[in-house]
């Protein structure tokens, strides 16, 4: 008898640095996703976004739930750095969230010394 393959959203239940990217994905905490990852305060998730994606305020709706626990996110928006629309910003800045975006290595490097200094950040990575 075969299994069905069983999809389930990816979550990591705690904060972790981000140890690589690259080849579509990452890894971290002896682990690694294909794909693109939201980095917050409840943990680690897979987040279905490309860097074709159109970044509106709706694919950070996860991101303005942990608002409280938010001061910085860092947008890692794929090889190449992409401003972040109007909107998101306003609705970011509405929560006291700081965004700053970023090629998604930079936000990699950045989230690891926030988080490694306890800071309220978070990470929207884009994977490349």
């Amino acid at each position: 008898m075969g299994r069905g393959i069983e999809i389930r959203d990816a979550h990591f239940p705690g904060r972790a640095p981000i140890d690589a990217y690259g080849d579509g994905g990452f890894r971290f905490a002896d682990m690694s996703h294909r794909g693109s990852l939201l980095c917050l305060p409840s943990g680690i998730h897979g987040w279905d976004v490309t860097e074709e994606s159109t970044l509106d305020v709706a694919l950070f709706k996860r991101v303005l739930d942990e608002a409280r626990d938010i001061e910085v996110l860092l947008v890692g928006t794929g090889q190449d750095i992409r401003r972040l629309p109007p909107e998101l910003k306003i609705r970011l800045r509405d929560a006291r969230i700081i965004s700053d975006p970023m090629s998604t290595g930079a936000a990699v490097r950045t989230y690891n010394v926030m988080l490694a200094e306890s800071r309220a950040v978070a990470a929207a990575l884009i994977a490349v």
